[in-house]
C-alpha cells in the first residue's frame, strides 16, 4: 500500500477532493493495522520490521511508562473531545500492558464473544463458499491475527485504555485518538450494549461495527489533520513499506476485507453523515443504527432508513437424511455477497453491481455426519427482478469459476419455468445446476428473488429442497 505524508491533510469542513484521496488512505491505513474486536476494540501494529520503534525505549520501568500514558491520555482525551464534539462525563484510566498481558486479554475476550461450535460453523461456511483453502483452520488463525504485534486496546468493561509496553509513545498518539474516541462513545451511546448481539443477523452486526469504527477513524483523520507532526510521527513508526503483519497479509481474501470494512467503508459512511449535518448526525446513529452493510454503502439508503427485507427459511435436516443437523442460521447482506461472487469474478465492479439492489437474504448451513458432507442454502431477495436477474447471472457465472470440473444443465423451459402473466411471458423461475464433487449446486430465479443450495447430498430430493425454501 502505496502512502503519502499528511502534513498536507485539509480539514474535512473544507474538504477537497486531494483530502478525501488521503482520509481514505488513513482508513485503509487503520483497518488493516486496527483489526479490533467490538468488545474491547484493540489495535494491531505491523511486523516487528514495519514498528520499528527503539527497543531501548521499550525497556523504560513500567511506572514511568505508565506515568507517560496517563499524562498523554488526559492531552489527547481533551483534545479528541473537542474534535468529536463529545463532553468528557469522567476520566479514562489508561497504563502499560505487557505482551502476554494483551494477548491474555484477546484471548479471554475471543472466548467470551465466540463459541467452539460458531467458529467451527464459520470455518465451514468458508470452505463451501471457496472463500478459504480446505486446509484452513479458522479458529487458530484468528488467535494468530489478534495477537499478533497487538499495539493497545480501551476495554469498555474495565472503561480503561491499555497501551502496549514496548512501543514508543510519540508515533502512537492517533491511535490514541482512535481508542480514546471509543472511550467518549462509551460514555455518551455505551458501546457495552453491542457485546451480545442477538444472533441471526450478522449483517446488521457488521453495519453497527462501522459506526463505531467509521466515527473513531474520521475523528483519527481529523486528529492528524490539525496536528501533522505528530501525524508524520506514527507514518514514520510503521517503517514505510510493508503497512499489515504478516498474518494479515496471509488471511483469505474475504476476512482481510471484512476486517478493514468497518474502517474504510466506515469512515466514508460517517463522512457523508457529518458532511450532512455534522457530529451531531453521527451521534444521533447511535439511536438510530444502520441496519446493514448495503446501508453503510449506500448512505443514500440510510438516510431513506430503507429497512432490509426479512426473509425465512425452513429447516431442512430431514429433507438432507440422517445425521444431517443445522449450525448456523444468518444474513449475509451486500458486502458478503459481493466477496462471494468475486472471490471467483475476480472483477469489482462487476461483483458489486451484481451485489447492489439487494433487499435482504437468509442463509443456512448444514452438516452431515461423515467429513466433507456441508450444505449451503441461501435465499435472497432483490429491489426489483432486474436486480435479481443480474445477481442470478454473476453467481452463475461465479459458480461455473468455482467448480470448473462440474456438469451443468441449465434449464430454462419445462416444468420450472412460469410465467407472471400469458402476454409478459416473463419467467418466475429459471435454474442452472450443477453436479460437481462437492455435492450437487442449483442456482434458482423466481421474480425478484434468488434461491442457491451448494452441496445437496446425492440421495436428497432436490425438487424437495427447492420447493420447501421457496414457501
Amino acid at each position: 500500500m502505496n502512502l503519502k505524508l499528511l502534513l498536507g491533510l485539509k480539514r474535512l469542513t473544507d474538504y477537497k477532493s486531494e483530502s478525501r484521496r488521503l482520509s481514505k488512505q488513513i482508513a485503509r491505513i487503520v483497518g488493516a493495522l486496527v483489526c479490533s474486536s467490538l468488545i474491547f476494540t484493540a489495535v494491531f501494529v505491523g511486523t516487528p520490521r514495519v514498528a520499528s520503534m527503539p527497543q531501548a525505549k521499550a525497556a523504560a520501568p513500567s511506572t514511568l511508562r505508565n506515568a507517560a500514558i496517563v499524562a498523554t491520555t488526559v492531552t489527547i482525551l481533551k483534545e479528541t473531545s473537542e474534535i468529536r464534539e463529545l463532553a468528557i462525563l469522567r476520566p479514562v484510566k489508561s497504563g502499560a500492558q505487557s505482551r502476554t498481558e494483551i494477548e491474555r486479554m484477546i484471548v479471554r475476550n475471543l472466548d467470551e464473544q465466540t463459541t467452539p461450535a460458531e467458529m467451527h460453523a464459520t470455518e465451514l461456511a468458508l470452505k463451501k463458499l471457496g472463500l478459504a483453502p480446505p486446509e484452513f483452520q479458522y479458529r487458530p488463525f484468528v488467535v494468530k491475527l489478534l495477537t499478533e504485534q497487538v499495539a493497545g486496546y480501551y476495554d469498555p468493561k474495565a472503561q480503561q485504555f491499555y497501551l502496549a509496553d514496548w512501543i514508543e509513545l510519540q508515533g502512537q498518539k492517533p491511535v490514541m485518538a482512535h481508542e480514546l474516541t471509543h472511550a467518549l462513545q462509551d460514555q455518551h451511546f455505551n458501546l457495552r450494549r453491542f457485546e451480545k448481539w442477538p444472533k441471526g443477523d450478522s449483517d446488521a452486526e457488521l453495519a453497527a461495527h462501522a459506526l463505531i469504527e467509521g466515527d473513531a477513524t474520521l475523528a483519527m483523520t481529523l486528529y492528524m489533520a490539525k496536528n501533522p507532526l505528530i501525524a508524520l510521527a506514527f507514518i514514520r513508526s510503521l517503517g514505510g513499506s510493508n503497512m499489515a503483519s504478516d498474518q494479515f497479509k496471509q488471511a483469505p481474501r474475504a476476512i482481510r476485507e471484512s476486517l478493514v470494512f468497518p474502517y474504510e467503508q466506515g469512515s466514508e459512511w460517517a463522512t457523508r453523515v457529518y458532511k450532512r449535518g455534522g457530529w451531531a448526525s453521527v451521534s444521533q446513529a447511535y439511536a438510530k443504527l444502520p441496519l446493514s452493510s448495503e446501508q453503510i454503502l449506500h448512505p443514500e439508503k440510510y438516510f431513506d432508513y430503507e429497512t432490509p427485507v426479512k426473509v425465512a427459511l425452513p429447516e431442512l435436516r430431514t429433507m438432507l437424511g440422517t445425521g444431517w443437523k443445522r449450525i448456523d442460521y444468518d444474513v449475509n447482506g451486500e458486502w458478503s455477497l459481493y466477496l462471494i461472487l468475486d472471490q471467483f469474478l475476480n472483477a469489482s465492479a462487476e461483483s458489486r453491481r451484481a451485489a447492489a439492489g439487494w433487499a435482504g437474504d437468509r442463509y443456512a448451513l448444514y452438516e452431515g455426519s461423515k467429513p466433507g458432507d456441508v450444505f449451503t442454502v441461501q435465499l435472497t431477495a432483490w429491489d426489483t427482478q432486474n436486480d435479481a436477474r443480474e445477481f442470478f447471472d454473476a453467481y452463475a457465472k461465479r459458480t461455473w469459476r468455482r467448480y470448473p470440473n462440474s456438469k451443468a444443465t441449465e434449464i430454462t423451459s419445462g416444468d420450472d419455468i412460469k410465467a407472471v402473466n400469458a402476454t409478459a411471458q416473463i419467467p418466475v423461475r429459471e435454474r442452472h445446476d450443477w453436479q460437481t464433487n462437492e455435492g450437487r449446486v442449483v442456482v434458482e430465479l423466481q421474480g425478484s428473488r434468488v434461491l442457491i443450495m451448494e452441496g445437496i447430498p446425492g440421495n436428497a430430493d432436490t425438487k424437495a429442497l427447492s420447493k420447501a425454501s421457496w414457501q
